[in-house]
Parts: structure tokens; C-alpha cells; sequence
């Protein structure tokens, strides 16, 4: 089923009113392009997730603390990733790394990756996010569930990925019908492996689904290989264009 709710377009041009999520670059000092390109003006960035090393690290990083700073210069929101592993990590273990993150890095928000979506995991979700929206005072919260969780999760987080996968599912891909009771602006969807001839199905889809964030790419995981997030896609100057020039936040 087709999302109800309208769109309002960022800028004539395309219609779509969407903004790019990075869910995580690699390493500044292993993609500092990467890095340097979500900084140039007009760049239509909601935010980027922060990933030093499966979290903050131990230690503050020289390269993700100049690249972040240039980022906050540039008014780029910064999620600190955590990763929640399916809802398997101690909840001491996250505040902690969330302090990390926040002490050092100076982060806006957190992405939290592998977010589950099940009812029953619900409470201890609204538990995490109410702890670290005491810690942000005033911050962006994503759940990355990468499917379609529970209703009750979209009023706890401040947007959802209700997709993360391969363009082979995502053009096949339903929208649950509760979505249609919130704004675009409430949900993501990351996608790889979609080709660029295929570029301008994959953003009507997500006009269609009501994403007001995306990351697409070519990128693919090479059979399990490698990351798919960590570099931008080869149509990084197109998907760019076709979305204009937009605020970050």
C-alpha cells in the first residue's frame, strides 16, 4: 500500500522532500572524501551517524574529532552510532558509550543500530531513549530497526528505519498502513545495490512509502564481504542533484 500522506518538497526541482541519513562512513582517515563531501554548501544532509570503531571507541580519535568538528562547522547533525544488537546489550554498557560519544565528539543524536522492533522489547527501548534524552537535553533519536517494528515504537523515536537492505527486496517492498498516521519526515530507508539506471524508481519508491530520509547506493556487500554503508555510492554527484540543495539541521 502506497503512503497517504503528501509530501511537501524541499525545492521545485524534484518533489521528493527528502534529506540523506549516512548511517555510517568508514573511518575519516579511510575515507576522508567521504567526510569532506557532506560539509560543501547546499549538500541536502539530515544528519550522519558517527561510528569510530563498533561504537566511541576507548579512547577520542585525532581523525573522527577533526572530522566532526568540521561537520558541526558546517551545521551537519552528528549521530553517535550505538548498537543495540537486537536488543542484547546491557543497558549499562550503552550509557556509556553514549557519554563517549557526547563528552568527546560533541554528538547531536544517536543512531540506534539494530534497534529490535517486538512489543515485548518496547519498555526496555522507552527506558534507553528516555535516558538519553536526559543526557542530550534537547537531541535526535533514530531507531534502526530496518524493518517495520511495533506502532508503538514511532512514539518513542524521533524517525525509524522501517527499511535497511538490497534493492532487490526494496522494490517489492510494502509499507505497513500505520505509517500513513505520521509524516515522511518520521521514517528512513537505506537501500544498496541499486544501479543507476534504477536511481529515479528507487526515489519514487520512497516518495510512494512516505521516507523522508534515505541512503541509497550502489554499493553492495560483496556476498557478506564488506560494508556497503561505508563509502558513497558511484552517483554521488546525481542523487545529490536530483534531491537540491537542503537545509541540515
Amino acid at each position: 500500500m502506497s503512503h497517504l500522506t503528501s509530501v511537501t518538497p524541499d525545492t521545485a526541482s524534484t518533489g521528493l522532500g527528502v534529506r540523506l541519513g549516512i548511517p555510517g562512513y568508514a573511518h575519516p582517515l579511510v575515507a576522508p572524501a567521504e567526510w569532506d563531501a557532506l560539509t560543501l554548501p547546499g549538500t541536502p544532509v539530515h544528519w550522519a551517524a558517527l561510528n569510530v570503531n563498533g561504537g566511541p571507541g576507548a579512547l577520542p580519535d585525532p581523525h573522527c574529532l577533526e572530522a566532526t568538528g568540521r561537520l558541526h562547522t558546517a551545521g551537519v547533525r552528528v549521530l553517535g552510532h550505538l548498537d543495540l544488537a537486537r536488543g542484547t546489550r546491557p543497558f549499562g554498557t550503552l550509557i556509556s558509550e553514549a557519554h563517549r560519544y557526547l563528552d568527546w565528539y560533541r554528538v547531536g543524536g544517536f543512531l540506534l543500530a539494530r534497534c529490535p522492533g517486538e512489543r515485548d522489547a518496547l519498555p526496555e527501548i522507552r527506558r534507553l531513549i528516555t535516558t538519553l534524552r536526559t543526557l542530550l537535553g534537547h537531541g535526535h533519536i533514530v531507531l534502526g530497526h530496518g524493518t517495520h517494528p511495533h506502532p508503538g515504537y514511532a512514539e518513542n523515536g524521533d524517525q525509524l528505519v522501517t527499511f535497511s537492505g538490497t534493492w532487490n527486496d526494496y522494490r517489492w517492498s510494502q509499507v505497513a498502513e500505520w505509517t500513513a498516521d505520521y509524516p515522511p519526515e518520521r521514517f528512513c530507508h537505506f537501500v544498496h545495490g541499486i544501479p543507476h539506471g534504477h536511481l529515479d524508481e528507487a526515489l519514487r519508491i520512497a516518495r510512494w512509502q512516505g521516507a523522508g530520509t534515505i541512503w541509497f547506493t550502489d554499493r553492495t556487500t560483496r556476498g557478506g564481504r564488506t560494508d556497503p554503508w561505508e563509502a558513497m555510492p558511484g552517483y554521488w554527484d546525481d542523487i545529490v542533484s536530483r534531491l537540491g540543495t537542503g537545509v541540515s539541521e
